[in-house]
């Protein structure tokens, strides 16, 4: 997995004033978790820009003032509710002997053949959550659509990789090909014209087999 290093300076006070100051000075506090205790450290808003503001997922290296470096993943993030301004990250520490759990982007690849027919593809899954060791972590999970046809689904299942290990019950479906609106209005639109000329043909096969025996009681009363 790719990883994007952020530059910070390990922070002397945590105090409410000292966050304020950090905010007001263009700089997001931030604490790194799982070590063997919490690191406290900020860093300025830009430099989260690629981490943040991206579907793909990365690992990060929080790399300090001190020479200190640390392999890590974000793991929570604060925004401000009207600004949508940055006000805090939590990182959580990697180590390459312990497996670690990510929420991976999932790519689409191939073209549906029920896509082609008409149909609609739905993405019911754009992350999957996966666990595997730091090294294992793919950038993406690609799945294939290729076989897809109208009405059928792609599950979690089809999708697994010895490397990592999905998170997600067996029956997860990840995409699917339905009929399009359009298609389902057409062919509700062709059902209702082969009702209406069934009935049709009903009620004139009734009218033809009503008069034979009406004529048939007339000759009879002649005679």
């Amino acid at each position: 997995m790719k990883s994007i290093t952020i530059n910070g300076s390990q922070r002397e006070s945590v105090g409410k004033k000292a966050t304020k100051a950090l905010r007001n000075a263009g700089q997001v506090p931030c604490v790194l978790y799982g070590g063997d205790k919490p690191v406290h450290f900020s860093a300025t808003e830009l430099a989260f820009s690629k981490l943040v503001y991206t579907p793909n997922a990365h690992t990060v290296v929080i790399a300090l003032e001190n020479g200190e470096t640390y392999d890590a993943i974000m793991q929570d993030i604060q925004f401000h509710p009207v600004t949508d301004r940055i006000l805090h990250i939590d990182f959580y520490q990697l180590f390459a002997d312990k497996e670690i759990t990510m929420d991976i982007p999932v790519h689409i690849i191939g073209t549906s053949k029920g896509v082609l027919n008409g149909g609609v593809l739905r993405r019911n899954k754009r992350k999957l959550r996966v666990k595997a060791l730091p090294a294992n972590l793919p950038d993406f999970v690609e799945a294939d659509i290729t076989p897809l046809k109208i009405g059928s689904k792609l599950y979690i299942t089809e999708l697994e990789n010895d490397a990592y290990k999905f998170l997600h019950p067996d029956n997860t479906v990840v995409c699917q090909v339905r009929r399009s609106r359009a298609s389902i209005a057409e062919y509700e639109a062709e059902m209702e014209d082969e009702l209406e000329d069934e009935l049709e043909e009903g009620a004139e096969a009734t009218t033809e087999g009503g008069d034979a025996p009406a004529a048939e009681a007339t000759a009879e009363t002649q005679e």
